[in-house]
């Protein structure tokens, strides 16, 4: 095959090459750029519909070249990764800096960090990203990406770096996430009976029967839980709270009051009432900013702690692999057992503090004021109108 058949003319040493490529439907440009350290040639690539468009972007791509000229020569992307998760997470909870952390050292920094961040080339990135394609969820996968492209960025800012070559690729097809699952009726009868009298118990019966996520039970003080003492007062949480930066919830929606169901508010009558004799005991005074789900020392538990504690309890109920349930599955029991019995997902929506109802659909169903009463009349009916120690006077309050 001659080049005047292929409309590809050979390029000379070092320099550039514009071809049509049959299966892109498109013209490619390639420039040579030097040797990457397994001593193969490097050609940056380029596509356009028009010769003239390729050239453009040859001329851009050399300029881009000739700035990277400038960066430092041995700046790597592990300390660029490093840069980044020190200096561009300023105001990020420490959650979030320690996943970002975590992916990071786990897959990226093995693979790709000790490549020169001046010499790295789109084709490595996508090779990384088909290899962790083959270990890693889809979100897993766009997280992980996300933190070499905003490093790198980040790097731009600072002069280390003249392009960003993980802006250019793909995000391939990751693994399938781990579903999350849903309590059946009789999983959740077994679960509310399950170590009654402790604070997991009462943690869980909240969950459930209302809804609420796991990030606004853990900062929650007795001061958003109203249990019926006023006059015509309905039992009811306010859920305005979480433990996000500023203590503000999730979204707009998110900040609602929820009715509780009449064994909700029974067991955190009982559960409030432990604690204050507990408080008596001490010798300290009781005040109503106090948590409602402290630890021993009365500060506030952290997510692996009250999952711990909910395995134990799932253990309790009988269930064969506790290990393989989290306390956001409470959750998303909570919307199931809802749809379940015939309520509208528009309603579930509002009850768990979606903005919309595609949110509630799409991850959560699976088989502000006035408070919102309709879940908890719900859950009355499903479990039943009185708890199972209705017919003994609340202790205390």
């Amino acid at each position: 095959m001659t080049e005047e058949s292929t409309g590809r003319k050979k390029a000379g040493h070092g320099e550039d090459s514009i071809y049509w490529d049959k299966s892109k439907n498109r013209y490619v440009g390639a420039m040579s750029h030097g040797h990457a350290p397994s001593g193969k040639r490097r050609r940056p690539k380029v596509t356009g519909k028009t010769k003239t468009e390729v050239r453009r972007k040859l001329r851009e791509l050399r300029k881009e070249m000739a700035r990277g000229a400038k960066a430092p020569a041995n700046y790597t992307v592990a300390q660029a990764v490093g840069d980044w998760l020190s200096q561009g997470l300023k105001g990020k909870e420490a959650s979030s800096i320690g996943t970002y952390r975590s992916l990071a050292d786990n897959h990226v920094v093995p693979y790709l960090g000790a490549a020169k961040l001046r010499d790295l080339e789109a084709d490595e990135v996508d090779d990384w990203l088909e290899a962790r394609a083959k270990v890693l969820a889809t979100q897993s996968l766009r997280m992980v990406l996300a933190i070499l492209r905003r490093s790198i960025t980040h790097a731009q800012r600072r002069g280390r770096a003249a392009q960003n070559v993980a802006k250019m690729v793909a995000l391939p097809e990751g693994q399938a996430g781990r579903p999350s699952k849903s309590l059946s009726l009789e999983q959740g009868e077994a679960v509310l009976r399950a170590m009654d009298g402790t604070w997991i118990h009462a943690y869980v019966v909240l969950s459930l029967l209302v809804g609420v996520r796991p990030e606004e039970a853990r900062p929650l003080t007795w001061k958003h839980v109203h249990l019926g003492e006023a006059r015509g007062q309905k039992p009811h949480v306010d859920v305005w709270r979480s433990v996000r930066r500023h203590g503000d919830t999730k979204t707009h929606k998110s900040r609602r009051s929820l009715a509780m169901p009449k064994q909700a508010a029974l067991v955190l009558k009982e559960h409030k009432a432990r604690q204050k004799a507990a408080c008596r005991a001490t010798g300290a005074a009781w005040t109503d900013q106090r948590l409602v789900f402290p630890t021993d020392t009365g500060t506030q538990r952290d997510a692996t702690n009250v999952r711990r504690s909910l395995r134990a309890l799932l253990r309790e109920a009988g269930f064969k692999n506790p290990g393989e349930w989290t306390t956001r599955e409470l959750r998303t029991s909570f919307v199931s057992l809802l749809s379940d019995h015939g309520i509208p997902i528009e309603v579930i929506a509002r009850l768990v503090g979606h903005s919309g109802s595609g949110t509630t659909e799409r991850v959560y169903r699976k088989q502000l004021r006035p408070v919102i009463a309709e879940g908890a009349e719900a859950m009355d009916d499903i479990f039943g109108d009185e708890g199972p120690a209705a017919d003994e006077a609340p202790k205390g309050d």
